[in-house]
């Protein structure tokens, strides 16, 4: 299983675009074969770093996956949303594997 975080700066007087992005993304990526984790906005801190987290099997069926949510109609609305309000000022993709598995029982 590999997680994808995604990295956002974001204009941080646009966090309420980058909520709906969000909110789009929620529907849509499951939708389109991905196991979302979530979108996270600003809270305190930085007000202008958001992330985007979800696991797929294999770079493999990301590709697949990739080709479906291109396709997917809030998918495409999605970008184009991104692209006319131009909320995102970078995204960076970072690919990870779960080193600490097994884990431990909570006390």
């Amino acid at each position: 299983m590999l997680t994808c975080i995604i990295r956002y700066q974001i204009d941080p007087t646009k966090t309420g675009q980058f909520r709906q992005y969000a909110r789009n993304w929620g529907q849509a990526i499951p939708r389109c074969g991905a196991d979302l984790v979530g979108y996270f906005a600003p809270h305190e801190g930085s007000s202008t770093l958001a992330y985007g987290i979800y696991n797929i099997p294999s770079l493999a069926e990301y590709e697949t996956y990739r080709a479906r949510l291109a396709t997917d109609p809030l998918g495409r609305e999605n970008y184009e949303f991104a692209q006319r309000e131009r909320f995102l000022l970078r995204e960076d993709r970072t690919w990870l594997t779960l080193a600490s598995a097994p884990h431990g029982e909570r006390s």
